[in-house]
């Protein structure tokens, strides 16, 4: 990306923040207040990662020896952010581990006496009822920056030690 888009992508990304600050004044509850509050701070790191993107372009106009390294590590880095506006659900599929929003790591292997199961809950997407007014504006977020904004509810996420479709659940039950 070279530095005019940088700049357009900064642009873009304060204009959307500006958007967003205004349309929470209209807010009438705490759930919406929140989103709202979340998705500034996200585009607000966003932010600061275009400004390093920018830096690392000043660089390497001046002629630094690891400016190019540099850049192109940010500009992965920034193609690989998303904003989290609800829950974050990391899986690590070689360990079968799940976390929730940062906690502790899960193991999500469930074992009876069928079988060892792999069972990892689910993030499951706001609808426009509940995102209200932020569901535009996340959608032209999209559209305009490429930046990803999820606004998910993990479901299905408390420690189980038993599945409730498996066989020793059925016995102990009856």
């Amino acid at each position: 990306m070279p530095c005019n888009n940088s700049l357009m992508l900064y642009a873009k990304l304060a204009g959307f923040r500006l958007v967003v600050i205004a349309s929470r004044s209209c807010c009438d509850g705490d759930f919406s207040r929140e989103l709202h509050d979340r998705l500034v701070d996200g585009l607000d790191a966003a932010i600061d990662q275009v400004r390093t993107i920018l830096a690392s372009e000043r660089r390497l106009l001046d002629g630094s020896e690891c400016a190019a390294d540099q850049l192109a590590g940010e500009r992965e880095i920034f193609g690989r952010f998303t904003i989290d506006l609800l829950d974050e659900l990391d899986i690590d599929h070689d360990t079968h581990e799940y976390r929730i929003n940062g906690g502790r790591w899960t193991n999500a292997l469930i074992v009876d006496d069928s079988g060892v199961y792999v069972d990892y809950p689910e993030l499951v997407p706001l609808g426009s009822e509940e995102l209200g007014s932020l569901a535009p504006i996340i959608l032209a977020i999209r559209m305009e920056t490429g930046l990803v904004v999820q606004a998910g509810r993990v479901e299905d996420g408390q420690i189980r030690f038993l599945h409730s479709t498996h066989a020793a659940r059925l016995l102990r039950c009856a």
